[in-house]
């Protein structure tokens, strides 16, 4: 029998809660839907808030079928609200808007990743935050990502932008600014430059451009995240990876000390520890007194 349970008013029909997702861990559906609702819901919640959602499906675990998708899952709910979105040559879609707790249950009981652009549903293609994401290639791991962060972080503030981190949940780094909403297209050109100097003057730890054999070895500053099209993985959302790991808000001792790959992995688990101790590390990225403008003459 499939339970149902009420959050906020909305019944919601509850599936296969002793499944489970992550073998590895012995980690069940039922724990996942905890972790969205009882864990993290405040602090993602904020960052989900009015940002047009993608999820990454995959409701057999990690090890079955994934899938993509931008479009309203079929069954969403009517109260689920969904927002217009531009697509192709002026058509437009509609995607879901997770905006309380019973559209994140709801969201969770299909086993997904989160993906959100760097705009808001208001404002398509308006960037209100910079993305790069920082991406290792063997051998290099999230230590070398911590290496080129720190030296983007000192690189934006020489233009008076804060960066805030985050793992991805995967092998990388994330680092988010937040700005005063700006076409997606100046931040990409924005990005895309401090990506080429950053390749400058570190040329034995980055490459700027996407082609695999350049990257053993290297961290690969991709800034193609910032293209009104593009989705990055959601603060405090769960991965699709072997065991249940977090796109974790990280501080940034947590990055200057970083020596070792394990030390920025942050299963569900660790996500209540930390949010008792630091609160939400990214809460800058929400706040619009903390947004600054790109520079104009980059």
């Amino acid at each position: 029998m499939t339970p149902i349970t009420e959050v906020e008013g909305r019944r919601l029909a509850l599936s296969n809660l002793d499944k489970v997702l992550y073998p590895a861990t012995g980690t069940t559906k039922g724990e996942v839907l905890h972790y969205y609702a009882a864990t993290v819901a405040g602090a993602l919640l904020a960052h989900l808030y009015d940002r047009p959602v993608s999820f990454l499906r995959y409701p057999d675990g990690p090890d079955g079928q994934r899938f993509f998708t931008k479009n309203p899952p079929p069954g969403t709910p009517g109260w689920v609200r969904t927002a217009a979105v531009p697509r192709h040559e002026g058509e437009h879609a509609r995607q879901v808007l997770v905006q309380d707790l019973a559209s994140l249950v709801w969201a969770a009981n299909l086993v997904v990743e989160f993906h959100t652009p760097q705009w808001r549903a208001d404002a398509p293609g308006m960037a209100d935050r910079l993305v790069f994401d920082l991406d290792p290639g063997a051998p290099a791991s999230v230590v070398e990502c911590c290496v080129v962060a720190l030296w983007l972080r000192e690189r934006l503030a020489a233009d008076g932008l804060l960066a805030y981190g985050k793992t991805s949940g995967s092998k990388g780094l994330h680092l988010l600014v937040p700005l005063e909403p700006t076409p997606s297209g100046q931040v990409s050109a924005y990005a895309k430059g401090l990506a080429v100097e950053a390749a400058g003057a570190l040329p034995e730890l980055v490459v700027h451009r996407m082609t695999r054999a350049l990257r053993p070895g290297k961290v690969f500053v991709d800034f193609s995240q910032n293209a009104a099209a593009k989705t990055t993985a959601t603060p405090y959302t769960l991965r699709a990876r072997t065991e249940p790991t977090v796109s974790a808000p990280v501080t940034w001792g947590e990055i200057e000390g970083c020596r070792a790959p394990g030390e920025l992995v942050f299963l569900a688990g660790d996500m209540t520890a930390r949010l008792e101790r630091y609160g939400d590390l990214l809460a800058p990225l929400i706040n619009p007194n903390q947004a600054r403008p790109l520079p104009v003459d980059h």
